[in-house]
């Protein structure tokens, strides 16, 4: 049963970062935006996986984190009172007389004129650490939305890639010891990130694999690692299991679109295979495409503008610069 509608002139599926350009951008170009998202706040896989990492490829910042970035893109987007959806699925989609319904649970629907999907990667889900699945939430975690969190404390990432690599980086100011565990005595992280760690002598502890972790009702005191059939243990009170993530599109893949893998197809106006729907950002696929945050700013205002005159024919295409209108 629906208890609740909400009527806009575009629904964004996704409140990463292309997800927020858009809806200021929707603003600029005078639409009403709703953005639906599965996470409880907007941000995305940046506030989900990576808040205090340094992004170094957005222009006009030498470095922004990602936690400011996705502040500033919120703020951005205020300007013009988006309505939020969060922690809410975009379910069905189904075609109304001048527009779009979508099912986005707990008894809501949204009626739009289009649908924009910003939905980056898909639902994702951490991959679990299997000797320390009882401890998840518990001590054992797969993203660290505060590295405050940790100052003083034994840490060991697991993993061997960049996510665990850039969290031993940002953990070492704070937390108390940092050790970076990985089964393999190689690894798949960036040779310039494995070199900044260890310069700063964190220990790493190749080949070798959580064999147990232990505590008490206070949480974590320690991690034992079998190397290479010997046992070793070391203090801990936070283990981050940085060990990757799968994704899916979720429900998308039932909407009727024409797919690549687990990317939308797209044309030059960043339309889909089905009338009055859009993709943009890293969901989005075309030939030549490079997935950059930098790429899915402009794939944003391209789909918008294209919208805002499939929406308003006597729209024009081109809406003028923004810096007039100061």
């Amino acid at each position: 049963m629906v208890e609740m509608a909400h009527e806009v002139d575009l629904l964004v599926v996704g409140a990463g970062p292309t997800g927020l350009f858009a809806a200021y951008y929707a603003g600029f170009r005078g639409m009403s935006v709703a953005l639906v998202d599965a996470l409880p706040e907007p941000g995305g896989q940046v506030t989900a996986m990576y808040p205090e990492k340094m992004i170094f490829d957005v222009a006009g910042f030498p470095e922004v984190r990602g936690r400011d970035l996705i502040d500033s893109l919120v703020k951005q987007a205020d300007q013009y009172d988006p309505h939020y959806l969060l922690d809410r699925h975009a379910v069905t989609l189904s075609d109304v007389d001048g527009g779009l319904l979508v099912d986005v649970g707990a008894g809501e629907q949204v009626r739009a004129g289009a649908v924009l999907v910003t939905a980056g990667i898909g639902e994702f889900s951490p991959r679990p650490l299997p000797a320390g699945e009882e401890w998840t939430g518990r001590g054992v975690v797969h993203f660290i939305p505060e590295l405050a969190a940790h100052a003083g404390r034994d840490v060991v990432v697991v993993g061997g890639g960049d996510s665990a690599f850039d969290w031993a980086l940002a953990l070492h100011p704070v937390a108390r010891s940092v050790t970076l565990v990985h089964r393999r005595s190689r690894f798949r992280a960036h040779a310039g990130l494995v070199s900044k760690v260890e310069e700063l002598g964190v220990p790493l502890i190749v080949p070798a694999e959580v064999a147990e972790i232990r505590g008490g009702a206070d949480g974590l005191t320690e991690v034992e690692i079998d190397v290479e059939g010997r046992r070793r243990v070391l203090p801990a009170q936070t283990v981050v299991a940085a060990l990757g993530f799968t994704a899916d599109l979720g429900p998308i893949e039932g909407w009727g679109l024409e797919l690549e893998k687990r990317s939308i197809l797209v044309d030059t106006t960043m339309r889909t295979s089905r009338e009055r729907v859009y993709a943009a950002g890293d969901v989005a696929a075309y030939p030549g495409k490079v997935k950059l945050i930098a790429t899915g700013f402009g794939e944003a205002a391209t789909a918008v503008n294209n919208i805002a005159v499939e929406l308003n024919p006597d729209a024009h295409l081109f809406p003028g610069h923004s810096s007039n209108l100061s």
